[in-house]
């Protein structure tokens, strides 16, 4: 959707950046516009009236004008500013990561209502500090549908037959779940318990409830994370800055979220 030379928009702010002594470029993801770049004027300034509310990870409306290489904010008003997620590490982190990971998978100017209400839904219940675990594997999972990278996980991404109900095996590289007639061949192809195919199915089928009411082993849990973070770092081509220091605030220690999926 082409935006016109003024415009509103809601809009989350998924980082900020510097440009010059004192403006910064914003990466914006918008309900009808979808990410988008836009460039806030003095926004690093003491003095600037705008700053406290083009701060990353906020929510807010802002007033737009077209530039000639990036669109230019004129004014804002915050609608949310996640204050829960901002007072806890953990929270924070992962946080963090839901955004980072928004602004990796979707490209420019393409309209996200879907995505957008995703990424909304998933802040708000991280900000209830309930089931954080389930919300970011539901996040990943539907992130990979809405971007096009969905992994198989029904039929067997080597010869295309229905997955028995036993022990197969999740390959990044050849686009998601394998038979054990076809492992052999492949890529750092990775044991996939049938449990955890079960779980994974129902993060592509089931709704976000379906999925926070599931309680499951640890391991099991690890699994998961472990199947979808492979298949993300393949997809992205690298790992995320915000996965590796959720990782390692869980070997310093830092209180761990309820395991539910």
């Amino acid at each position: 959707m082409t935006a016109p030379r003024l415009y509103k928009t809601e809009a989350i702010i998924l980082r900020q950046r510097r440009l010059g002594e004192a403006d910064g470029i914003l990466t914006l993801y918008t309900p009808a516009f979808g990410k988008l770049d836009a460039k806030a004027k003095g926004v690093r300034k003491t003095t600037s009236r705008m700053s406290g509310h083009l701060q990353p990870l906020t929510r807010c409306m802002l007033q737009m004008a077209q530039g000639h290489v990036s669109d230019i904010v004129t004014g804002c008003e915050t609608l949310d500013s996640f204050q829960p997620l901002r007072e806890d590490l953990e929270l924070l982190s992962r946080a963090v990561y839901v955004c980072e990971l928004t602004d990796k998978m979707i490209p420019e100017r393409l309209p996200g209502y879907v995505t957008y209400r995703l990424l909304l839904d998933t802040l708000r219940r991280l900000e209830k500090d309930e089931h954080t675990d389930a919300a970011l594997r539901f996040f990943e999972m539907r992130l990979l549908d809405q971007s096009g990278f969905r992994p198989e996980i029904e039929r067997c991404v080597a010869c295309g037959a229905a997955l028995q109900a036993e022990q197969n095996f999740f390959a990044p590289q050849a686009g998601g779940a394998v038979c054990r007639a076809c492992v052999p061949g492949l890529a750092g192809p990775r044991v996939l318990s049938l449990n955890a195919l079960k779980v994974l199915l129902l993060l592509q089928r089931g709704s976000y409830n379906d999925i926070a009411r599931l309680r499951m082993a640890p391991e099991l849990a690890e699994e998961i994370e472990r199947h979808l973070r492979s298949y993300l770092v393949y997809v992205l081509e690298r790992d995320l800055n915000s996965a590796a220091f959720i990782e390692k605030l869980r070997r310093d220690g830092h209180r761990q979220p309820s395991v539910s999926l």
